[in-house]
C-alpha cells in the first residue's frame, strides 16, 4: 500500500553488525525511512528527542542504559513515538518487563525481513504487535489453575479479544460498529479493570491467563 509519508525508523543496538543488517533491510522499503542510530539507551533518548522518529527498534540488553529504561522513558516522554523490542531473548519475565515500559512490539532478531517491515507499518497505525513465539512464550508462563477474574462485560470482552488480535481503536469501531468515543470507554475500562499501565500489558495479561481465543 503506498503511502504519502514515509515511516521515520531509528535503529538501537549496540552491535554495529546488527544496526548495518537492519540498515540495508529498511533500504529495500519505499515506505520506511533511516531517521538515526544509537548504540545504547542513553543516545537513543537524547537522539529521539532531536529526531523524533516514527518507530524504534529497540535492543533490550544494552550497555550503559538498557533498552527497559530508554523504551521506559520514551513512552512517558513521547508516548507518539513507537518502540518495537527487537531482541534475541526468550525470557517471559523480560518480555512482561518490555510490556510494562510501554513496547508497542516485541520481535525476536530472526524475524524475516517482510514480517518486520509489516510489524513496523502495523504498530505505527497503532496495533500492537507480538510475534507468534512471543504470544507462545506467554501462554506457556501462565497458569491454568490461578485464572483471573477481571470482571469484564461481554462487549469489553469483544473489544479486548480485537485488541489481542492487533487491531486498533478504529478497526475495532469499524468492526463493532461503535463510535470511536465509545471503543475508547471500553479500553479504558479494559485497562482500570485488568490494572494494566498501558495497552500492550493488557494484551499480555489476556494471553497469559486465556482469556480470549488467540487462534480467532
Amino acid at each position: 500500500m503506498a503511502q504519502d509519508k514515509s515511516i521515520k525508523i531509528m535503529i538501537v543496538d549496540d552491535h554495529a553488525m546488527v544496526r548495518s543488517g537492519l540498515r540495508m533491510f529498511l533500504m529495500a522499503f519505499d515506505d520506511l525511512e533511516l531517521a538515526g542510530e544509537a548504540p545504547n539507551g542513553n543516545e537513543a533518548v537524547k537522539l529521539a528527542e532531536k529526531i523524533r522518529p516514527d518507530v524504534i527498534l529497540m535492543d533490550l540488553i544494552m550497555p550503559g542504559m538498557d533498552g527497559l529504561h530508554a523504551a521506559y522513558e520514551l513512552h512517558q516522554k513521547h508516548p507518539e513515538i513507537k518502540v518495537i523490542a527487537l531482541t534475541s531473548f526468550s525470557d517471559p519475565q523480560l518480555i512482561h518487563d518490555a510490556i510494562e515500559a510501554g513496547v508497542s512490539g516485541y520481535l525476536f532478531k530472526n524475524t524475516s525481513a517482510n514480517e518486520l517491515a509489516n510489524a513496523i507499518r502495523a504498530v505505527h497505525a497503532g496495533n500492537t504487535i507480538f510475534s507468534p513465539d512471543v504470544t507462545q512464550l506467554l501462554m506457556n508462563a501462565g497458569d491454568r489453575k490461578n485464572q483471573i477474574d477481571f470482571d469484564l462485560t461481554s462487549r469489553e470482552m469483544d473489544v479486548l479479544r480485537l485488541m489481542v488480535n492487533g487491531k486498533n481503536n478504529q478497526d475495532i469501531s469499524d468492526i463493532l460498529t461503535l463510535s470511536l468515543s465509545t471503543t475508547k470507554f471500553h479500553v479504558s475500562n479494559i485497562l482500570s479493570k485488568m490494572n494494566a499501565h498501558n495497552r500492550s500489558e493488557a494484551i499480555s495479561l489476556a494471553i497469559k491467563h486465556r482469556l480470549v481465543d488467540i487462534s480467532e
